[in-house]
């Protein structure tokens, strides 16, 4: 017989389950209910509790000049904020309430434009609110700033949770060399912190990184960053500009700017070999009179160059074939009729040049020269005169990696259906287009052309980056580029440097000419339209250039300046000349290396005057400069106590003798000693030095041997 008793076990087993019946009831229709009626509740506090993907920015790679120093780098800056509901649930607010004035007071002490009284509003209005993320000072703070806002009391808590001080950091901009080159290397919009333009905008996504992930937990009130994906630090990019050429460039435009009172100033500097930019200005005269880089006219800007047009009308004549070297033209007084307007050289009130050979149309300048000799041979052609223009390479587009940039404006004739009339031709355009009127081109463009002539013919690209780096390896290489082999023949190449070197040493260029090397250049003077208005419409405007290279015998650096201006004086050579001489003599000079030994004559003295003083830093320097001493004591200049003694000189030798240093409660006899020295050993008693010229001491206000008294203070002459 079985043991099971069915009648007592079943009701026990039906009593269990339909206790977990109505347990399984109510748990589905609690979940049923959470994922309804609760759901924007439990949404609220997972989102409190919790955070996924949550960005982290990478930080923004350097911009580095040509010899690796920075030019913009990123550097953390903060803003600080409080947490008032935390604060009160760490139940701190009576620490709060004791400690305000002190918080508002410290908060003065660094940043004293806001008085105590304001702080403790702002704080207190933040406080009633209970914020969240109150913000204690409104802008960003640097690094050290930051540092002095956490030993501020509540804020110095070691869990900031419980103080509710928070903070947000940002990638900060920083620029070493200020304003320096500040249109091309860029900016960022610092709210936001994106590229705005320049360097910065046009390789944003190579400084820029990769963004990380992560998820975030709150762990004892605490968020806990737990990184899902790292970010990827952005490169550093190594650019092609020199700081010191750059300096030297900025300054030069700058002071004739000012001198002249000009309206806009570029000036560019471009390696011959390679086209790296070296240096790239662009001053603009602001409302306060202050010049400063608004805008990257070098690259940007489409105006009428004027007479540095003429370089390249000359080398399509020559390239072509129609004229030479010896070839004549009349340019009578200075007027010249040419269909129906007059063409006017800039001596035309003094009576012009008469009759020009070739080279001197370039070397005066001469507009009735130059227009004379293009429309001769190509008024009914005028195409073949535009597609030698596009041969040279003026109407390329070179690609330049700044926002703005524009290559220039050379039109083509185009004639009707019938091929008889030109549609956007007239009579006078090709005499005026070929002394620069009725094109548009950018500097960069006319400097680049100049940079072919002096190359031997080889264009080169402008190139303003030339690696990317990362942690110290280069991960990318921006080559130099050419853009054309040959912009002519290699024979009108080589007629055209003569020529240009003719301009500086004989022509209109003597101001951008130097009496160490060799210059070569060209002029330009141009009247600047006004669009409808014309080009006389109140006071005129004037586009002043100079482009050329140095030094012409074996071409390193070309350069173009431009400087737009109101009214008379205007001077191409006189003006931007003169800021192209300064900048090249700078260039050199800065590379300039000479030897020693071509220093000394028989006046030169080869044995130093050494001062008294400590002798065993005087015998280490000596030894290490191959002069001979002679010593009557020993010692280790690296481990030793200073020797002193006094120093005489000895037909190719110096002697170094030992004295015995008095005590320190009276005044050592300090002269013959050198400032640092005489000091030390006055001061390390307590007495007070005040110095007075430069040189040795030659007298002491308290005598060698005077007994030193509290708060003395000794004068010492130097000569």
């Amino acid at each position: 017989m079985s043991k099971f008793d069915y009648n007592k076990i079943m009701p026990r087993y039906s009593a269990i389950a339909i206790i977990l019946t109505l347990l399984s009831v109510i748990v589905i229709g609690k979940a049923l209910y959470i994922m309804t009626a609760e759901h924007e509740y439990w949404d609220q506090v997972a989102n409190r509790v919790k955070k996924d993907s949550v960005t982290i920015k990478p930080i923004r790679g350097n911009i580095m000049s040509c010899d690796g120093k920075l030019m913009a780098s990123s550097l953390p800056e903060f803003k600080v904020f409080m947490d008032f509901n935390a604060l009160r649930q760490a139940k701190n607010d009576s620490l709060w309430e004791v400690k305000l004035d002190s918080i508002c007071l410290c908060l003065n002490q660094i940043f004293p434009e806001k008085p105590i009284k304001e702080f403790k509003e702002e704080l207190e209005s933040g406080r009633a609110k209970q914020s969240k993320h109150w913000p204690i000072w409104k802008h960003r703070i640097d690094y050290n700033t930051f540092c002095e806002v956490k030993k501020i009391p509540i804020f110095n808590m070691k869990l900031n949770f419980r103080s509710g001080f928070h903070y947000e950091e940002f990638n900060a901009r920083q620029r070493p060399y200020g304003s320096l080159a500040g249109r091309t290397v860029g900016d960022l919009f610092g709210g936001i912190d994106s590229a705005r333009c320049g360097l910065e905008l046009s390789y944003d996504s190579i400084l820029r990184g990769t963004n990380g992930l992560v998820h975030r937990r709150k762990v004892l009130n605490k968020f806990l960053n737990i990184m899902d994906t790292p970010p990827i630090d952005g490169a550093d990019i190594i650019t092609t500009i020199d700081v010191n050429m750059q300096d030297l460039a900025e300054r030069s435009v700058i002071d004739e700017l000012k001198l002249i009172n000009g309206n806009v100033g570029v000036a560019i500097v471009m390696e011959v070999a390679t086209g790296d930019i070296k240096a790239i200005v662009n001053m603009e005269k602001c409302w306060d009179g202050e010049y400063r880089e608004i805008k990257n006219h070098a690259v940007s800007d489409l105006l009428e160059p004027g007479s540095v047009f003429k370089t390249a009308s000359i080398l399509v004549s020559l390239d072509d074939g129609v004229v030479d070297t010896t070839y004549k033209v009349e340019t009578g007084g200075g007027v010249w009729p040419m269909y129906g307007r007059e063409m006017k050289d800039h001596n035309w009130r003094k009576g012009g040049y008469g009759r020009l050979s070739l080279p001197q149309t370039l070397h005066y300048s001469s507009n009735i020269g130059v227009s004379r000799i293009v429309d001769e041979h190509y008024h009914n052609n005028p195409e073949k005169f535009v597609e030698g223009i596009y041969r040279t390479g003026l109407a390329d587009d070179l690609h330049i990696p700044l926002v703005g940039a524009s290559p220039a404006r050379i039109r083509m004739p185009k004639k009707d259906a019938k091929g008889k009339q030109y549609l956007n031709w007239s009579k006078t355009a090709l005499a005026w287009m070929s002394i620069g009127y009725e094109t548009q081109v950018p500097p960069i463009s006319t400097l680049t052309f100049y940079n072919a002539i002096a190359n031997n013919g080889k264009m080169m690209q402008p190139r303003f980056v030339k690696q990317v780096m990362k942690d110290g390896a280069v991960v990318a290489e921006f080559p130099p580029v050419v853009l054309r082999e040959h912009i002519a023949k290699e024979s009108t190449i080589k007629t055209m440097q003569t020529i240009l070197e003719q301009v500086v040493s004989q022509g209109l260029g003597r101001k951008a000419g130097s009496k160490t090397f060799k210059v070569a250049g060209k002029t330009g003077t141009a009247q600047m339209s006004k669009g409808a208005a014309g080009y006389k419409s109140g006071t005129i405007n004037y586009l002043l250039s100079f482009a050329g290279f140095f030094p012409a015998d074996n071409p390193r650096y070309s350069c173009i300046v431009c400087i737009q201006k109101s009214g008379l004086p205007a001077s191409g050579g006189g003006m931007s000349g003169v800021v192209f001489h300064n900048i090249a003599e700078g260039i050199m000079a800065q590379s300039l290396k000479l030897d020693v030994k071509d220093a000394q004559d028989s006046t030169s003295i080869l044995i130093p005057d050494v001062k008294d003083g400590n002798i065993m830093a005087a015998d280490y320097v000596l030894t290490h400069l191959g002069i001979n001493t002679n010593a009557d004591w020993s010692g280790s200049y690296v481990d030793g106590n200073p020797i002193w003694g006094k120093a005489s000189q000895k037909s190719n030798m110096i002697a170094l003798h030992k004295q015995v240093e008095m005590a320190d409660s009276v005044i050592p006899d300090v002269r013959g000693m050198g400032a640092k020295d005489a000091v030390y050993l006055i001061e390390k008693r307590g007495v007070l030095v005040k110095l007075n010229g430069r040189g040795k001491v030659v007298k002491q206000s308290l005598e060698p041997g005077h007994s030193i008294k509290a708060g003395e203070v000794c004068m010492l002459l130097l000569e």
